[in-house]
């Protein structure tokens, strides 16, 4: 097998199991608080991230010694709140509406890369974002006689995750991937364990099974994505993310019951075609910048 095969094989592989963890906390969180299951599910994370480190070379020591710390620990601390904050957005909105709107994450991330960045977003990208957020209004649907307000759970939550994605690549100017995994996971760890034991309600052994399984399906997805990027473009892989929106989506009306109207499905169509022509273009952009450093 190809090495662009296996990256995509393994990229199809993350996307697939991110999308079975979504489902196993939805049902978890149908029954648990769900900054419980966070709290576990970063317990999992923490010690993969650290096991990772320690095989990486110079070792622990070396990975943690990050250039901008508290600008790393602070992404970890706000990932930990957007993933608690998702799980409850499962268990409270639903699969299909949550994902229907983390899909316009691209579209917030360019937006803000622009004041807090300092990169320049030209007419075509921001054509595609002021489309993808029609498709976003269309998906919230803010006229309708019985508008949900609870649609702003995941509203909120695409917005954290896009704060996020624009720290990790601030941060990624002065620090290393493994520098920033590691304390994604471990600063998000320990934020989320001084307020997740105030919340622990008796398991059972069922969803003790669950719950194993969500971790070792995080970790799991998290290595194979780490996998993909190594061996292919990030234009290749970023939207292959748009795959578990819809394999979420399905899983939402098949396993759930719940229903996605027409206005949700064309709102996400629309916004996941402005997500990928934004990933494109700006890698576009970027190779383009790249040959022009090299020329000189």
């Amino acid at each position: 097998m190809t090495p662009r095969a296996t990256g995509l094989l393994c990229a199809l592989s993350a996307v697939t199991i991110f999308a079975m963890q979504d489902g196993i906390s939805k049902h978890l969180g149908d029954a648990y608080p769900p900054i419980l299951i966070a709290m576990l599910r970063y317990w999992a994370f923490a010690g993969f991230a650290i096991l990772l480190a320690s095989r990486a070379p110079g070792g622990l020591r070396r990975t943690a010694a990050a250039r901008r710390p508290w600008l790393q620990a602070a992404r970890g601390v706000l990932l930990a709140v957007q993933i608690g904050l998702s799980i409850y957005s499962f268990s409270r909105v639903g699969l299909a509406a949550t994902h229907t709107l983390y899909a316009g994450t691209p579209l917030v991330v360019a937006c803000l890369s622009v004041p807090f960045l300092g990169e320049r977003v030209g007419w075509r990208r921001w054509t595609a974002i002021g489309i993808g957020f029609l498709g976003i209004l269309l998906i919230i649907n803010p006229l309708q006689a019985t508008f949900d307000s609870r649609i702003a759970i995941p509203a909120l939550g695409t917005v954290l995750f896009g704060v996020y994605s624009v720290m990790t690549r601030l941060g990624s100017r002065s620090d290393s991937a493994g520098t920033a995994f590691l304390y994604t996971g471990v600063a998000g760890a320990i934020a989320i364990s001084l307020v997740g034991p105030f919340y622990w309600t008796q398991i059972t052994l069922a969803d003790w099974c669950w719950m194993l399984t969500l971790c070792v399906t995080g970790t799991t997805g998290h290595y194979l994505f780490i996998r993909a990027f190594a061996l292919l473009d990030a234009v290749v892989v970023q939207p292959m993310t748009y795959i578990q929106t819809v394999l979420v989506c399905l899983m939402g009306v098949f396993v759930f019951g719940e229903v996605m109207t027409m206005n949700m499905i064309l709102g996400c169509a629309i916004v996941i075609g402005a997500g990928i022509f934004t990933i494109w273009r700006e890698a576009m952009l970027g190779r383009a910048a790249r040959r022009t450093e090299a020329g000189r």
